[in-house]
């Protein structure tokens, strides 16, 4: 995978925002968009989840357990989805992880045209809610998701959560 990280910009050291020029804060240190790409291939699934994972540690980012594991399931089953049923028309698949100073969001582009619809729970299936799954898990931490189309023609689908999780003081 190929992970493109920001520039080197701006860092701060502890974690506190400071006047860059004229009122404008510098971005803390774990605030970032990364993107990495894939071929649409089973191997993907665990590489992006442990590259999210390791961007998140390397980069400090003040996430909790909880809202960790959550985003680590999402990027499985979005990546999943994506290598399960867009592969044929998109070989190639990408994930972004854009952290900002309260939230994450996670994010799985492929350029297969079909937006899906998260499907409601059929309990005699065992498979075709990875969709819901991810609703859910957002929803709980307090965040949100939606499936939106590309000016390619694609779609990319994707999850937003807060830092600490809904509730949390």
């Amino acid at each position: 995978m190929d992970d493109h990280g920001p520039g080197a910009g701006p860092r701060v050291a502890g974690g506190v925002e400071r006047p860059l020029e004229a009122g404008v804060p510098r971005p803390l240190p774990y605030e970032g968009v990364w993107r990495f790409t894939a071929p649409a291939v089973d191997a993907s699934v665990p590489q992006a989840r442990h590259a999210v994972r390791d961007l998140l540690l390397r980069q400090g980012v003040p996430v909790t357990e909880d809202v960790a594991h959550g985003l680590l399931l999402i990027v499985s089953e979005l990546v999943t989805n994506a290598v399960r049923h867009a592969a044929l028309l998109s070989p190639v698949l990408a994930v972004e992880v854009a952290v900002g100073a309260e939230w994450v969001r996670v994010s799985v582009e492929d350029n297969h045209p079909y937006r899906p619809t998260a499907l409601e729970a059929d309990h005699g299936r065992t498979g075709g809610r990875g969709l819901l799954l991810v609703t859910e898990i957002a929803r709980e931490a307090g965040g949100v998701c939606d499936v939106e189309h590309t000016a390619s023609g694609g779609k990319v689908i994707w999850a937003a959560l807060p830092l600490k999780p809904a509730g949390a003081l």
